[in-house]
């Protein structure tokens, strides 16, 4: 499906890509595209933010986050909150300067 940063300034589609799931870029605001920019990703739609996604025994999704306002791939989970909701986190490194993101399902 597709979702939603809390700002509403990305909208990703998520959906099947080898044998995990992959988040790609579909909508950016002007300032996202310009962070991404500053960033040094030229083109912010169409970029895949969640890489190979794939679902652990713990019930969590993980995978790869690309981060473009940095230009740089962490390890990352994604945590089904709800239906509605899930949570997105990537870490430098063994779970050490993590940061989470929170996505809305758009209907």
């Amino acid at each position: 499906g597709t979702w939603r940063n809390a700002a509403d300034s990305v909208r990703i589609k998520v959906a099947r890509c080898g044998a995990g799931l992959c988040g790609t870029v579909i909508q950016a605001s002007d300032k996202a595209k310009a962070d991404a920019a500053a960033g040094g990703t030229d083109r912010l739609v169409g970029t895949q933010l969640f890489r190979d996604f794939r679902e652990g025994e713990d019930g969590l999704w993980y995978g790869q986050v690309y981060v473009p306002d940095i230009g740089q791939t962490f390890d990352g989970t994604i945590e089904q909150m709800n239906r509605d909701t899930i949570v997105g986190t990537g870490c430098l490194f063994a779970n050490f300067g993590c940061k989470s993101q929170t996505w809305r399902r758009v209907r």
